[in-house]
């Protein structure tokens, strides 16, 4: 489980950060301004910081300089969303900017990426109670024994993992797995999902949801 502290000055942007992470995978600390996000760097080891830059106490910049003389990861998390802002945090040292407002899945995915470069996750992932990716190895077991899927199939596996509980539209989907537009008449998606879920049992747990997508529920 990797430990993620949560630099944000407004609550309701905190909590939603917090929801969408918090589960088996990251446990999650909220600091509301600069100077009490650097004490619990002190009292605490994390393994990634998402931060603001405008913050009281001490800004962004300041809480950026105290993360990486502990070696911790940064990722800019802010309104400030200008081409200097970006590039200026970027030489600053955090591992990635994002401006609001932000969608959750990027989020997700970006936090896995920073993770995943920085050393701080394991390569496996597991889908309870008896699925596990090697992430590095791009294999797939279900309880201990080898599941053959394609390119495709793995991929999208791996972004319903990254993203339990969260209804996925198929458009994105399509957009994250194949990197094209998606159009509208395309069975593509449901095609690939359906044969995927069945090598690995997930009929039950990897559902339609009406007019949107598909939702891993776990």
């Amino acid at each position: 489980m990797n430990k993620i502290l949560i630099v944000e000055d407004e609550p309701a942007i905190a909590n939603l950060i917090r929801t969408a992470l918090e589960g088996p995978d990251y446990r999650c600390t909220w600091a509301a301004d600069g100077i009490a996000a650097c004490d619990l760097l002190e009292r605490e080891s994390f393994d990634l910081v998402l931060l603001d830059i405008m913050l009281p106490g001490a800004d962004g910049y300041e809480v950026l300089d105290y993360c990486r003389s502990l070696e911790v990861p940064v990722i800019f998390l802010t309104a400030k969303g200008t081409v200097e802002d970006r590039v200026k945090g970027l030489r600053c040292g955090a591992e990635d900017y994002i401006t609001k407002p932000f969608e959750l899945m990027e989020l997700l995915a970006r936090v896995e990426t920073v993770l995943r470069r920085c050393g701080k996750t394991g390569r496996v992932l597991s889908l309870p109670p008896d699925i596990e990716i090697d992430t590095a190895a791009h294999t797939v077991c279900r309880s201990g024994v080898p599941v053959a899927l394609t390119a495709k199939e793995y991929e999208l596996l791996l972004l319903f993992v990254q993203n339990k509980n969260v209804a996925l539209y198929r458009d994105r989907i399509y957009e994250k797995v194949w990197g094209d537009e998606y159009l509208g008449n395309s069975r593509t998606v449901d095609l690939h999902i359906q044969r995927m879920r069945k090598k690995l049992g997930l009929e039950k747990r990897l559902v339609a949801v009406y007019k949107v997508g598909y939702r891993l529920e776990v």
